[in-house]
């Protein structure tokens, strides 16, 4: 939800009442700059205003219980993002360091060229189904490393430092609450 968007600095807070598996999940962000419809991969960096850095942070419990993701991931403060906005023409985006580490230890690293899915089949494929606006964001997906697939699996507590960082874009720091 673009309402639980966080900058850096800015603190993640664990919604205890309903939830104890708060997990991290580091993830170049592509983010739109022109409106497009049915933009099929070879035109995709024409819709494209830059890159930044999202935590998408996952309650793992309520993902479990709700059998979906939004939830999940829309709890207020889910969505860190920064520290900044980086142009295409600054990045090779098929080539980008990807690491996320709490309190100093490195949870997550790998590469961009080890996506699933590269940005531009992501936008042609996003827009097959409705149309890109200026000020959306795609999230491009996680390596592995994530705390859930741990063994044993290993959450977020209060007074973590989640450090979330990519080649050419910088270092998302946040707190948690």
């Amino acid at each position: 939800a673009p309402n639980v968007v966080i900058g850096d600095g800015d603190a993640i807070r664990i919604p205890h009442a309903i939830s104890e598996q708060v997990d991290h999940e580091v993830e170049l962000a592509v983010v739109i700059g022109k409106e497009g419809f049915r933009i099929p991969r070879d035109r995709a960096e024409e819709v494209i205003f830059g890159y930044t850095i999202v935590n998408d942070v996952t309650a793992r419990d309520i993902q479990k219980q709700d059998k979906q993701f939004f939830r999940s991931k829309s709890f207020d403060t889910f969505a860190p993002m920064g520290p900044m906005v980086v142009t295409p023409d600054e990045l090779d985006v098929g080539n980008l360091d990807v690491r996320l580490s709490v309190n100093g230890e490195t949870r997550q690293q790998s590469n961009t060229k080890n996506l699933i899915f590269y940005v531009p089949a992501l936008v042609e494929f996003i827009s097959s189904a409705f149309p890109l606006e200026p000020g959306d964001i795609i999230s491009t997906g996680t390596p592995g490393g994530v705390g859930v697939y741990r063994n044993p699996p290993v959450f977020l507590k209060p007074g973590d430092v989640v450090s979330a960082e990519i080649d050419g874009i910088g270092t998302l720091r946040n707190t948690v609450e």
